[in-house]
């Protein structure tokens, strides 16, 4: 393999190198964008990395997030190469986060979009963030703000509360996956 080639996690699991030198790369991935890559084996979240914010051209971070997803989400162990072949892998491409002004909490639920907003929320020193996919498992806007308050460890109702910040994103998604799991 070329040293200057991208490498991908079938690389690193002893496979072949599909990924070229790069310079068949369109000028549209060379554009910087935050990016996802979500992975799942047999319809269940398997890892999950990203960048909300741009921090390199799209075809580097999706590389890299896409090795970080299947050998760094600490919530799972590192990808085998027996898991390979059942793994179905989703990009995400992320527009620029916009902080969402809004004065109540139902002020909040009527500025939410399902299935086009991904949400950031922070307080304090915690935050975390749902891409637009996560809409499909969480069955009304209440739940979603809930669970992701739990996720960046707040209590599930401080969204109703003031002070917190929310931030709204859109996703252009590619993959093979169909029902995206919760992350």
């Amino acid at each position: 393999m070329d040293p200057h080639s991208p490498i991908t996690v079938g690389d690193k699991l002893g496979g072949d190198d599909k990924t070229g030198d790069g310079n068949d790369i369109g000028d549209e991935l060379k554009d910087k964008r935050g990016t996802f890559v979500t992975l799942s084996k047999n319809g269940e979240l398997r890892g999950c990395i990203g960048h909300i914010e741009p921090v390199q051209e799209i075809y580097k971070d999706v590389i890299e997030n896409a090795l970080a997803a299947a050998f760094e989400d600490t919530r799972f162990q590192p990808l085998s190469a027996d898991e390979l072949p059942e793994i179905k892998i989703e990009i995400s491409v992320l527009t620029e986060p916009r902080e969402l002004k809004y004065s109540s909490a139902d002020d909040l639920l009527a500025k939410l979009t399902p299935l086009r907003d991904g949400v950031i929320i922070r307080k304090g020193s915690r935050g975390a963030t749902y891409l637009p996919q996560v809409w499909e498992g969480l069955s009304n806007k209440e739940e979603f703000l809930s669970s992701l308050c739990q996720k960046a460890g707040l209590s599930p109702d401080e969204w109703r509360s003031a002070g917190l910040q929310v931030f709204t994103y859109q996703a252009e998604v590619f993959g093979e996956m169909s029902n995206s799991p919760n992350f």
